[in-house]
C-alpha cells in the first residue's frame, strides 16, 4: 500500500472526487489550492484525499473518498492517519466539513473528531440539486475537528 501526492491532472480522479462532493463546480473551488493524495493498493487507486490550509493552524479535509467496493475496509482511516502523521508538526487542528449523515459523522467520530460548529443551510444554498445520504436530505454543513498537538 502506498499513498502518493498528485500534483498534476487531479481531475483524472473526478469520478472518485464526486463520491465525496457531488457537484463538480464545488470541487473546482478547492482542487487547485489543495494538496491531493491517492492511496494505491496493489496497483489500484482505492481512495483519495484533498486537504487545504485554512490559516491559523487549521488544516481541512475538503474531500475524502473511497471507491464503493473498498469502503468499510479501513482505507479512509489510513488516509486520515497519513494526514495526521505528516501534518501534525505544522498544524494544530485537522477539521472536516460534512453533511449531517449517519454514514459520515460516526466515521469521523471514530477517527477522533468532535463536532465543532456548523453552517446553516450550506447544502441548500450551495448545491443545485438536493443531496441525500442514507435517505436523509443534507441541509447544514457540520464541522468536526481533531486536535493535532
Amino acid at each position: 500500500m502506498e499513498i502518493k501526492e498528485v500534483k498534476d491532472n487531479k481531475k483524472q480522479f473526478l469520478s472518485l472526487l464526486l463520491l465525496a462532493d457531488e457537484q463538480e463546480n464545488m470541487i473546482d473551488k478547492y482542487i487547485d489550492r489543495g494538496i491531493m493524495y491517492v492511496l494505491d493498493d496493489e496497483g489500484i487507486i482505492k481512495a483519495e484525499c484533498i486537504i487545504t490550509d485554512e490559516q491559523n493552524g487549521v488544516l481541512e479535509i475538503k474531500n475524502l473518498a473511497v471507491k464503493p467496493e473498498y469502503q468499510r475496509k479501513g482505507y479512509g482511516k489510513v488516509m486520515i492517519d497519513f494526514i495526521i502523521k505528516n501534518y501534525k508538526e505544522k498544524y494544530s487542528i485537522l477539521q472536516v466539513g460534512t453533511g449531517d449523515s449517519t454514514l459520515t459523522i460516526p466515521f469521523y467520530e471514530q477517527c477522533g473528531f468532535i463536532r465543532s460548529h456548523y453552517i446553516k443551510n450550506f447544502f441548500i444554498d450551495n448545491y443545485e440539486q438536493p443531496i441525500y445520504e442514507d435517505g436523509i436530505q443534507l441541509i447544514d454543513m457540520i464541522y468536526l475537528q481533531r486536535k493535532l498537538k
